[in-house]
């Protein structure tokens, strides 16, 4: 298992913008290991940075859940001041949120949990062309070896 380090990863905008996670929290509860990411972007509450989360989990069926959640909460543009000058602080108006889950027997191996991660992946990305599969980072460690951070 790897310890829990940041992750570091370009958004989608026009103008791509790069995001480090950083590390918050692994927690471990009958049997379900939680992963916790945060961004600490300068100026913007807690509750209101990009989050990761990965839980990998064995179910009573024997067969393993394994999540990668991502969270990108959009704040409220406040413009103007009362009369006497206050300007209250943004809110989160609504958080845009992209979640994979992956079900694996525990007959599975590496190969054929690898094989149909990186066919999600092309499929999700229209990508047409062969490309060498990530085999590092939190999310080919949690989905191809079962493993979490730790």
């Amino acid at each position: 298992m790897s310890n829990i380090s940041q992750i570091v990863a370009y958004d989608g905008a026009a103008t791509p913008v790069l995001h480090t996670l950083l590390p918050v929290s692994v927690t471990k509860e009958k049997g379900k290991i939680t992963a916790f990411w945060r961004e600490a972007a300068s100026g913007v509450p807690v509750y209101a940075q990009v989050r990761c989360t990965m839980t990998l989990e064995q179910l009573a069926s024997k067969t393993y859940k394994l999540v990668n959640r991502v969270e990108v909460p959009v704040q409220e543009v406040v413009t103007g001041s009362n009369s006497s000058g206050y300007s209250a602080q943004p809110k989160v108006a609504y958080t845009n949120t992209v979640e994979t889950i992956g079900y694996f027997s525990e007959r599975s191996d590496v190969v054929g949990r690898r094989l149909v991660r990186q066919l999600a992946v092309n499929i999700d990305g229209s990508i047409a062309t062969s490309v060498t599969p990530v085999t590092t980072g939190p999310v080919p460690e949690l989905f191809d070896l079962l493993t979490a951070p730790t």
